[in-house]
Order: structure tokens, then C-alpha cells, then sequence
């Protein structure tokens, strides 16, 4: 790489990209250019002499793994030899190759959440458990959350002890890996669950990519859960050449599974491990960076970082109370319309939310407004019917041991196979522990079922035999346009006629248009294994392009990573942002994740941010009335212009001067003067040293307190759970 590349970079980034050896942290702030670092540092390996098949770089998304790729190959020759994948990309990979080592077959099939919904209502209804009692939702979540935690059933089972509630979950969950095993198939968890078990169970195997992976690079390791931690972690330990890139700061996803703690313990894990701090941002004005610091300054940091640009201040952010929720939306409306009427496109704005339920009534105004818009959130691609159909088809075909796949397609279209034929082949298949297709290839020999359902089932063994010799010889694209006509899929279709049938019709044509790309990418493997992998790692995000000149309408988790350059955050409100629930639990933890998650929602903005509220609200059905959020009255009042619909101003006379620093300017910047809310009314009645009880965690002694908005921040050390930071309202301390 010559000087002049490496000169692009500021001093941070090229710190990181020239340390190569050992272990590095890179706390890369929102817009701080960090995929620059990662493909430089890349490219800069391979001019060192070291082989591209000896580095590993990890993403969450596949849009960013492209993105990486198409980068490194841009500038540097042999770029396009890195292998870099997504976590679960990842973990594909080494299992086609290697999961036949501990037993399992390379040809697995990857369920996804309806799969795995499915799976374990067919579990509850087989053994009579009630489906009220056990949710299959829940039960799938803590199935999902003992896998990030890397914990087998049996282990779950024994720390469940008495709780008889956890002891039949984990009976359930023994069952359905059980299932998926015969089934032939890996759930999502699975994935990396069962990489991490391989690697543990065959050291040859582990030791293999050590070798293979001399470096390794993670993006956005404040998002790794545990079995994610795991999977780097035994991949890292010979070489310890891991660079780790991420920012504590936007660790918003604790609810599944994502662990803070493996971002903050970094240079606990690797003791020889460098930090560096990329706080210059690309993106946003120095107004908007200016916000977001002052409002992630409230969390607890080890390693606090400040974001600044050499760019302009540009303009004030606007603080908007209306009168209602549908004011509220109108005023969104009307200034997207000021400004595309001043030359903006439609695809420069984004609405940002704490939670879905905030976008019908802003859908309702931009309708009327006749502002085109795009709804992220909704019913994804490949969950609408006629899509699932279709793959299900393609599942059964390349894996006959997949329940169920062939359970979902035995009568779609409708071939006259009812419900109590298929629970008599299910029972079959059960009694003599073979897979539902088995039986199907046997059910001649099933005395239960009539004369005239054999024939059926027999024409629909005869198809399924036939489309899997046609999958061998046909490229995807063609072979699903084969399955649509052979199985009468369309021909249904077509026959309704009506406007649901022939958009249905329309999204199976884009399902080919996609297996077309599919065919035009792939290098090597053009295979429907292949098709079948693509499609089931495909995240929400993935699906998002700037092609479209629309508003984009979507929750703040779901925008992390993307950049507009206005942004509108509704519902800025107590009780929706930070939600009702992380104010009620008494956990300051849940606060600190909601403060994190109005930091990347404010570092979304790269010109314009507005953040807009209600002074009354319809939720569930009544009218409430909500203050502005806590976070908006943490930002300077001089970085604010706030409009109001006559309603009282928020802000009290309370201040403090936070400190703001620029190291590329030797200007001087003005001192910032907050204007804090001052505390409610409520006052603790006990202080330091004070003895309290705690509902949950019992009696404790309190060690600090401070005013935090209109609570308190109470420290206590508790007899039996040791050290808590509470908020004192909520957490209801009792004097003792």
C-alpha cells in the first residue's frame, strides 16, 4: 500500500490499520470511518506478505460484508480472497464441511423462526402439553437465550431445580433438538451453537482454523452474545492476532442476547491488548455530534468517548411538542414537504421510532400528504405465504428428512389431503421413528388411512420424486419456475383472479428474479443447497437500498448502521423513549440501554435532526398524556430550538457546564450551559449509610446518592447480591 493511501487516514485510523500483531480494541464512534480501518488494515496485511487465506473478518450483516468486500477488493488485488462473512455465514461454512465429524449430515437444512415455531407446536400437540401453559414463543426464546449462553438441555434441566415450570421447558427443549437432528436441520442458534461444540469436542478440527485464521477481525463486537464470544475467542487464542471494533456506546440489542460485557472485558481477555479511540466522525454536523454526546455522557464509562468533525456546526436541532400524536404527524409531514418542495428527495428523510406501534398514525398523514414512503418492520419478503410455499417446496426437495417442510406443502395447493391423513402418517412415522416422508413413501402399509388418500399421497410422492431428479439437472431459477407449474401452485393462483392472487404471483416472479441473481453472483456454488443458505441468512437490513425516492419509516434498532441526511425520532417521550418498561423494573442498566439507544438514533442525522412528542396520546385504547423524554432535556439548551403548540416549556433552571473538545482545531469553543430539569418533588427519606430493604434483593446499606432528572441515582451494597445502582422512586427503598 503506498504512502498516499495511508495518508487518507486520520492518526487513529492509522494507528489501527499499522497494528497488526497482537490484540487490538478500535472504539470506533458513530461515523468514524471504521469499515476504512478494517479494509485498509485488510489490505495492509496482505502488502506485508501475509496470505489473504490466513484472514478472518466477521460482520452482523451481509450488506456490510459485501460492502467490506467490494472495498478490499477495490484496493488491493487479491481482496477478493478474504474470507469475509457474517457470523452465521461464517459458521455454514465450516459445518458443510466439517459437521459430519461429531456425526450429523453435511446436508442440513437451516429453520428459521416459523420453521422452528412449527417444530415446537407439533412437539407440544404430540405430548399434550398445553400451548396456553407453554407458549411456543416463549418457549423458543428461552431455548434461543440458553443457546447464546452455550447451555445444553441437560444442564438447563439441573439448574432449573425445583422450578417445575424451567424443568418442563427444558424437557421440551431436549425434545426439539432431538427433533432437529432427525429432522435434519439446524435451527439459527444452532449455527454457531453447534460450530462452538464441534470446535470443543474435535481440537484437530479447532486447531485447523487456527491455522487457517492467523487474524482475525470482528466489526461490531458490542453486539456479540455469548456463543459468538466463544466462537472468537477459541479461534483467537493460538495467534492472538484479533482486532475487535465496536462502540459501547451504541450496544443496543441486551434484550437478544448481545453482551456489553464482552466489549468492556476486551482488555481483560487479551492482557497485552491496545485501545484505540476513533472519535473523528464522517457523517454528522458538529450540532448533532454535540447532542449525542451530551446525552451518552449520563451512562457510566470506562473508556468515555467525545465525537466532533472538522465539518460546520450546521443547524440547531429542532425539539417539536404538538398537541396530540396526529399534530405531531402532521408537522413531520409538513416540513418534509418545506424542504423536498426546496429540492430534497423524498429518500434524504427517515422516521425513527422507539417501537412500531408509533408509525400508523405518521403512515395515515404521509398517505394523505401524498408522500411516498417505505415501511421497514412489516411482513418481510420471505415471510409472505406464497414465499414460505415455494421454499418450503425447495427445503423438502433437497432434504426429504424435513418434517417440516413437507408437512407446511402436502396440500398447497389444495390436492385434497386433509388434517386427519397427515396426523395418521405423523403417528406412523412416530411409532416406527422415521421421518414423515418415510411414511408418506409407505403409506400403503398405514392401515389407518383410506383407499382414495393412499392414491393422493402416492401422486404427491410421485411429484416430490420427480421435481428432485428435475433440482439436479436445472439451474435454481428455472427449477422454481418448473415446481410453480408441475405442483398447480400457479395455476391456483391464476384461477382466483383476484388483486391478493396475482400480487402473490408477483412476489413468486421476484423470488426468480432473485434466484437469477443468485446464479449471476456465485462464484462457485450455483447449487439449491447453496440458494437455500443465501436465503435463509438474509437479514431485515439486507433488504434496504437508497434506490427507492421514498421516506423511509422504520424503529431505531432496525436503522443502526444507516444514515440519513434528516432524521425525525417521534414519540420523544417518557414512557415510550426510554420505554415504560426499562423506567419500571428498577434496573438503571435498562435505562442505560435506552439512553444508548437514543445515541445511535441521534448519530443517524448527518444535516438535520428533529425529535418530535405529544402532549397527548392514544395508546391501548386511551388517551395519555406523556413528558417529553428525559434524554432531549439532557441536551444544551443552545443546541435546541424548541416550537411548541402552546404547551408549557419543560425546561427548569438547573445547570452545569459540560466540556467539549476538538483536537483537529485550535479554535476555541464556546462554553455549553445545560439547563437540567431540577428534581420532582420526591425526595428520598434516608442518605448514605441509611440501612434500606429492596423488594427483591433484600436489605442493604446505602453507600451514594445523587439528584439523576427527577429521581435519585441511589448506590446500595445489599447483603446477599452485593453492589446495585438503583433509581429510588422506582426501585420503592424502604428505610429501614
Amino acid at each position: 500500500m503506498t504512502e498516499l493511501k495511508l495518508s487518507a487516514l486520520n492518526e487513529m485510523q492509522r494507528k489501527g490499520v499499522l497494528k497488526t500483531e497482537g490484540p487490538l480494541l478500535l472504539l470506533a464512534g458513530a461515523g468514524s470511518g471504521k469499515t476504512r480501518v478494517l479494509t485498509h488494515r485488510i489490505a495492509y496485511l496482505i502488502e506485508k506478505g501475509v496470505d489473504p487465506w490466513n484472514i478472518l473478518a466477521i460482520t452482523f450483516t451481509n450488506k456490510a460484508a459485501r460492502e467490506m468486500k467490494e472495498r478490499v477488493a477495490a484496493i488491493t488485488p487479491r481482496g477478493s480472497e478474504v474470507w469475509v462473512s457474517t457470523f452465521h455465514s461464517t459458521c455454514v461454512r465450516i459445518l458443510r464441511r466439517e459437521i459430519d465429524k461429531i456425526g450429523r449430515s453435511n446436508q442440513f437444512t437451516i429453520y428459521d423462526g416459523d420453521d422452528s415455531e412449527r417444530l415446537i407446536r407439533d412437539i407440544l400437540k404430540e405430548n399434550n402439553i398445553s400451548d396456553k401453559m407453554y407458549p411456543p414463543k416463549y418457549i423458543m426464546a428461552v431455548i434461543s437465550s440458553n443457546k447464546d449462553k452455550m447451555i445444553e438441555p441437560e444442564v438447563f434441566f439441573s439448574a432449573a431445580e425445583k422450578d417445575f415450570r424451567m424443568r418442563k421447558i427444558a424437557e421440551i427443549y431436549s425434545m426439539y433438538q432431538k427433533r432437529l437432528e432427525e429432522n435434519n436441520a439446524l435451527d439459527f442458534d444452532d449455527l454457531i451453537f453447534v460450530c462452538v461444540k464441534l470446535f470443543k469436542e474435535r481440537a484437530d478440527i479447532l486447531d485447523k482454523y487456527r491455522e487457517r485464521f492467523r487474524y482475525i477481525m470482528v466489526d461490531e463486537y458490542q453486539d456479540t452474545n455469548g456463543s459468538q464470544y466463544e466462537l472468537v475467542r477459541l479461534l483467537a487464542d493460538k495467534y492472538k492476532n484479533i482486532c475487535v471494533v465496536g462502540d459501547d456506546d451504541q450496544s443496543i440489542y441486551g434484550w437478544r442476547g448481545a453482551d456489553i460485557r464482552n466489549i468492556l472485558n476486551f482488555k481483560k481477555d487479551y492482557e497485552d491488548a491496545v485501545v484505540y479511540k476513533l472519535e473523528q466522525n464522517y457523517r454528522s454536523t458538529q450540532y448533532i455530534l454535540d447532542a449525542a454526546n451530551a446525552v451518552i455522557k449520563n451512562n457510566r464509562h470506562e473508556e468515555l468517548k467525545s465525537l466532533w468533525t472538522d465539518t460546520e456546526n450546521g443547524s440547531r436541532i429542532t425539539l417539536y411538542r404538538a398537541a396530540d400524536d396526529r399534530s405531531e404527524a402532521e408537522y413531520i409531514c409538513s416540513e418534509i414537504d418545506r424542504e423536498a418542495m426546496a429540492g430534497r428527495e423524498y429518500k434524504d428523510f427517515a422516521i425513527l421510532y422507539r417501537n412500531n406501534a408509533l408509525s400508523r398514525v405518521i403512515e395515515e398523514r404521509l398517505i394523505k400528504a401524498g408522500i411516498p414512503y417505505r415501511l421497514f418492520g412489516g411482513t418481510r419478503f420471505y415471510d409472505r405465504k406464497e414465499i414460505r410455499d415455494v421454499m418450503a417446496y425447495l427445503k423438502a426437495i433437497y432434504n426429504p428428512m424435513d418434517d417440516i417442510a413437507f408437512k407446511r406443502i402436502i396440500n398447497v395447493p389444495k390436492r385434497g389431503i386433509g388434517d386427519t391423513t397427515v396426523g395418521r402418517v405423523n403417528e406412523y412415522a412416530l411409532d416406527r421413528n422415521i421421518s414423515f416422508y418415510a411414511a408418506l413413501c409407505q403409506c400403503e402399509d398405514i392401515d389407518t388411512i383410506s383407499a382414495a388418500a393412499v392414491k393422493k399421497l402416492r401422486l404427491f410422492t410421485d411429484m416430490i420424486n420427480e421435481l428432485k431428479e428435475a433440482s439436479e439437472e436445472y439451474p435454481v431459477a428455472s427449477f422454481i419456475e418448473k415446481l410453480i407449474e408441475d405442483t398447480g401452485y400457479r395455476q391456483e393462483l391464476e384461477g382466483e383472479n383476484t388483486d391478493v392472487s396475482r400480487s402473490r404471483i408477483e412476489n413468486i416472479e421476484e423470488l426468480i428474479n432473485k434466484a437469477v441473481e443468485f446464479e449471476k453472483g456465485a462464484e462457485e456454488d450455483k447449487s439449491l443447497a447453496a440458494f437455500l443458505e443465501e436465503v435463509a441468512l438474509v437479514a431485515d437490513v439486507d433488504a434496504f437500498t437508497e434506490d427507492d425516492d421514498t421516506v423511509v419509516l422504520m424503529t431505531i434498532h432496525s436503522a443502526k448502521g444507516l444514515e440519513f441526511d434528516t432524521v425525525f425520532i417521534a414519540g420523544f417521550e417518557e414512557n415510550i423513549f426510554p420505554s415504560y418498561m426499562s423506567l419500571t423494573n428498577g434496573d438503571p442498566n435498562a435505562l442505560e440501554e435506552e439512553r444508548r439507544l437514543c445515541y445511535v438514533g441521534i448519530t443517524r442525522a448527518k444535516r438535520k435532526l428533529y425529535m418530535t412528542s405529544a402532549a397527548s396520546r392514544l395508546q391501548h385504547g386511551n388517551f395519555v398524556s406523556n413528558e417529553v423524554s428525559r434524554f432531549a432535556k439532557e441536551i444544551p439548551s443552545e443546541l435546541v430550538e424548541s416550537k411548541q403548540q402552546g404547551i408549557k416549556a419543560y425546561r427548569e433552571e438547573n445547570t452545569f457546564t459540560p466540556k467539549f473538545k476538538n483536537p483537529s482545531s485550535n479554535s476555541k469553543r464556546p462554553v455549553n450551559t445545560y439547563k437540567m430539569p431540577a428534581p420532582s418533588d420526591y425526595v428520598p427519606d434516608f442518605e448514605a449509610g441509611d440501612k434500606v430493604r429492596h423488594i427483591k434483593f433484600g436489605i442493604g446499606t446505602v453507600t451514594g446518592i445523587e439528584p439523576a432528572g427527577a429521581d435519585y441515582e441511589v448506590s446500595v451494597n445489599f447483603e446477599n447480591v452485593g453492589a446495585k445502582k438503583l433509581m429510588a422512586k422506582l426501585a420503592r427503598l424502604k428505610k429501614l
